[in-house]
């Protein structure tokens, strides 16, 4: 057990974001105490740990800091409530968003516990985000890293528990603390790519878990098979890269985009063109809706939605109803993907969101 009542668990990651965030409270006489969580456990093509270097980096950064500094494993929680539900969902042909669900069952919830069971009083994290005293969660004020996207299934009470120090900054300043405090992480790249797989290829790694079925590739517009896909869980809505049917036979010259996966028959159905009308649609149907306050502000109402993250705001009307809600769009939206999450803003203000089950 923590001695101080008022100490705040810092998740560190390894990298520059977190390691300020820990930084700027320890400037401000708060006590602080470092954690890096483990929430994946394996090795590279050389036999080490791929979380090694992070681990080093969290520890580096602490000592700089003056802080104390230790690593928690949560690799069992992220398997069990992370890493299979996105099997499931790959299985079932949708595409699922990881990040969310990390944020969700791991940091905001495991982590959380943990902070609170050894006594301290909440947790600090480098998501570029901000709260209010009310337990709203609002937009990072720098527009190119806002991460409340993928922040949306927590809950108020959660959020009162949180801290965001570099919510308030841009990531150019962020860097430049770090420079200024000699942190060795202030140059470190930005990690990319889904959480549990990092900067590996996507297909190479979902391949160990999920057995290949490859099938027809078929063209939506005259139905002939110009293709095989190597199995419809690799493949996103919108997806032109890897089709591998760029120079097919009787193929014009547009490129290739994934329309539909249909599970029944194996098939994934492609179109040319970039603005080919079956990527597009107006309205969403979703389900597992989220409401950071609890509830939804009305049974049908207007507001801002990202259907992706960094998407400019798009106004949508939305109506909620026993079994999920009704998305619609003032525009057209591009490759609305099963699977993949709309949040809702009012103003800067996150309100939740919802997995988007069908477009229509």
């Amino acid at each position: 057990m923590l001695d101080s009542a008022a100490t705040i668990i810092a998740g560190m990651s390894g990298g520059v974001d977190s390691a300020v965030a820990a930084l700027l409270l320890h400037r401000e006489g708060v006590p602080v105490v470092g954690v890096f969580m483990k929430n994946w456990d394996e090795q590279d093509a050389d036999g080490h740990c791929t979380s090694d270097q992070d681990w080093a980096d969290v520890r580096g950064a602490c000592d700089k800091i003056g802080i104390p500094y230790y690593s928690v494993s949560f690799t069992k929680q992220y398997w069990d409530n992370v890493f299979s539900l996105c099997l499931d969902e790959f299985k079932k042909g949708r595409t699922p968003n990881p990040d969310v669900l990390c944020n969700r069952e791991i940091k905001f919830k495991v982590f959380l516990e943990y902070a609170l069971k050894v006594g301290g009083v909440g947790i600090a994290t480098g998501h570029f985000c901000r709260t209010n005293a009310e337990g709203a969660l609002l937009r990072g004020i720098d527009p190119m890293k806002d991460q409340s996207y993928f922040l949306y299934m927590l809950k108020s009470d959660q959020l009162k528990r949180a801290q965001f120090p570099v919510g308030g900054l841009t990531k150019a300043q962020v860097r430049g603390i770090a420079r200024e405090a000699g942190l060795s992480v202030a140059e470190k790249r930005d990690s990319t790519g889904v959480c549990f797989i990092g900067e590996r290829r996507f297909k190479e790694f979902l391949q160990r878990y999920l057995p290949a079925q490859p099938g027809p590739m078929r063209d939506r517009a005259t139905g002939e098979t110009i293709g095989r896909h190597d199995g419809l869980m690799y493949y996103t809505l919108g997806q032109r890269r890897g089709l591998g049917v760029g120079g097919c036979k009787n193929g014009g010259e547009g490129r290739w985009f994934v329309i539909n996966k249909e599970l029944n028959t194996n098939t994934l159905w492609v179109t040319q063109g970039l603005d080919a009308p079956e990527l597009y649609s107006r309205v969403a149907l979703c389900a597992e809706s989220t409401w950071i306050a609890g509830d939804p502000p009305a049974t049908e109402f207007r507001c801002a939605a990202k259907f992706r993250y960094r998407q400019e705001d798009q106004a949508v009307r939305v109506m909620v109803e026993t079994d999920g809600l009704t998305v619609e769009s003032d525009v057209k939206q591009r490759a609305l993907t099963p699977g993949q999450s709309v949040v809702f803003y009012d103003g800067d203000m996150c309100l939740g969101g919802a997995i988007v089950d069908t477009a229509i």
